[in-house]
């Protein structure tokens, strides 16, 4: 699936989360970022404390509390090496 991003959010201790979406919002220290497949290489500093959100194809969508961490994009996707990540609560979204 071309059309696809691979992602990884990974914390500390644990993968968190893993599995292909169509897109990855983040906010690094630069502002936000939308990471759709085929991005530009690029690595970027997290906002402390702030939210990645995973937009998985049909619509859905998966959003997590993260603290610290980086932001790296290649060729394979893309990885959130966060020093937490935890699924938000519904309220916070």
């Amino acid at each position: 699936m071309a059309n696809q991003l691979h992602v990884e959010v990974v914390a500390v201790e644990e993968k968190v989360w893993v599995g292909e979406a169509e897109m990855l919002v983040a906010r690094t220290t630069e502002g936000e970022i939308g990471v759709l497949p085929g991005h530009a290489p690029l690595l970027g500093l997290l906002k402390e404390p702030s939210q990645v959100r995973v937009k998985l194809a049909g619509g859905d969508q998966l959003t997590y509390d993260v603290a610290g961490g980086f932001l790296s994009i290649d060729a394979n996707g893309v990885t959130v090496l966060a020093e937490s990540a935890t699924p938000a609560s519904p309220e916070s979204r």
